[in-house]
């Protein structure tokens, strides 16, 4: 059975079907290579959310939770979050802080960023929902309180620009 290897040629049926099927290979992969790194910046961008009724800044470091991965994810896994960070899935309509190992705030908004309902200090092994809301923003225990958000405001997003990290 050694020997050579079968060459085909692309003049006939089998060569053609072959060019055409690595072409579409070729396309797929840029796709998927695009789509990849597109989420990857997207899941880099960080946002500022301000509640505009009270004049106050929920988090500086908001994080986003768009794709189903992330979004199952949530902050799962994670030691702690920070003051001024957080996580804002969407779409979400309940939250549950199973695992987890420290309490949470949370906030959820209607489409129009509005804030629908407001938990706070969500310990470990717990289950929220709000089935009116169509997002949910995770927050450090005590942002509702030190921000006095309540339900009815309205918030605001902005992007914040990330310095690009220099490895060396």
């Amino acid at each position: 059975m050694g020997g050579k290897p079968t060459r085909y040629s692309t003049s006939g049926s089998i060569g053609r079907l072959w060019q055409t099927l690595l072409g579409r290979v070729r396309r797929s992969a840029a796709w998927l290579w695009s789509t990849l790194t597109a989420r990857r910046r997207q899941a880099q961008a960080r946002l500022r959310v301000v509640n505009c009724t009270r004049s106050t800044t929920l988090a500086t470091q908001l994080e986003t939770a768009a794709t189903s991965a992330a979004r199952n994810k949530g902050l799962l896994g994670r030691q702690s979050l920070g003051i001024g960070h957080g996580l804002w899935i969407v779409p979400c309509q309940s939250v549950h802080t199973a695992t987890m190992r420290f309490a949470i705030d949370l906030v959820y908004l209607d489409r129009r960023l509005r804030v629908r309902k407001v938990v706070a200090r969500v310990v470990p092994w717990r289950i929220s929902l709000c089935l009116p809301a169509h997002s949910v923003i995770e927050l450090p225990a005590g942002t509702i309180a030190a921000t006095q958000t309540r339900r009815g405001d309205q918030l605001a997003f902005e992007a914040v620009e990330i310095p690009e990290r220099t490895d060396a």
